[in-house]
């Protein structure tokens, strides 16, 4: 027998090393496994896709406890894909409640990034391609109290009114970033955010067009200038109307193509 083997029985008995006490009396709010990469199934515009998620997954530590359990994240993780359910706020809420459970946790977060696709048809031809974005769901715990928070990164056109004003013909444009972290008090689609970004800003682009569709583009974000200003705030007052979001912030990025250097603009409710 060797000290890791139980005198009566023989088994050998292993230590939890992670579940001893601690001294040194310090909470620690956040502990767990960052960048684990594992597939995830949506729900986009109806259909369940699958797609692989960066996830990040962590919990509160009490005091008197010396470790958590980072095993007890992948086995979780790996329990969740194997079922197979399509994310929605519904199934979020309650896995993330078993996670905490798992790692006997009253605090702690989930969060999950990965790219989305929408197919979309261009404007004019109507020739059919899919657009990526990128997306997260984003789950928290603090004080007893749940929250669910989705996010969208929507890439666009913008174009730049002071150029049209200025200039005797053409506009400098680029293409620009959206980026709606929305608190959901109901159920909300992706491809519903993706609208309220597209919507607001010069044009929306497309994967796949033809001289049509450039030229209905090109004219269409003429005659819609936006100043980074005007797009983020255009992007807040769709959200305002949406009784299904909560607190949000919303962030555009122009990459500007007169300057080396971003114009960007943060609207938070």
């Amino acid at each position: 027998m060797n000290d890791l083997t139980h005198p009566t029985t023989g088994l050998l008995h292993i230590p939890d090393t992670q579940s001893e006490r601690d001294e040194r009396h310090l909470a620690i709010q956040r502990v767990g496994v960052r960048e684990l990469r594992y597939p995830i199934n949506l729900r986009i515009d109806g259909q369940v896709v699958g797609t692989v998620g960066s996830w990040s997954l962590d919990v509160a530590l009490p005091a008197e406890q010396k470790g958590t359990h980072m095993s007890r994240f992948v086995a979780w993780l790996d329990a969740l894909s194997q079922r197979g359910a399509a994310f929605d706020l519904a199934t979020l809420r309650e896995s993330f409640d078993a996670m905490l459970d798992k790692l006997h946790a009253t605090e702690g977060r989930v969060e999950a990034r990965f790219p989305f696709f929408l197919r979309k048809h261009a404007p004019v031809s109507g020739v059919s391609s899919l657009l990526d974005y990128q997306g997260a769901w984003i789950a928290e715990r603090r004080a007893g109290v749940t929250t669910i928070w989705c996010e969208v990164l929507v890439p666009v056109k913008s174009l730049c009114p002071c150029s049209k004003e200025i200039s005797d013909y053409g506009a400098h444009n680029q293409r620009s970033h959206v980026t709606i972290r929305a608190e959901l008090k109901a159920e909300i689609g992706f491809a519903e955010l993706v609208k309220i970004a597209e919507g607001a800003a010069s044009s929306e682009i497309w994967g796949l067009l033809k001289r049509p569709d450039e030229k209905w583009i090109t004219e269409r974000a003429y005659e819609n200038p936006k100043f980074v200003e005007d797009l983020v705030r255009d992007v807040a007052l769709g959200l305002n109307a949406e009784p299904r979001v909560g607190r949000y912030r919303a962030t555009v990025e122009n990459f500007e193509s007169i300057h080396n250097h971003s114009a960007f603009a943060v609207i938070e409710r």
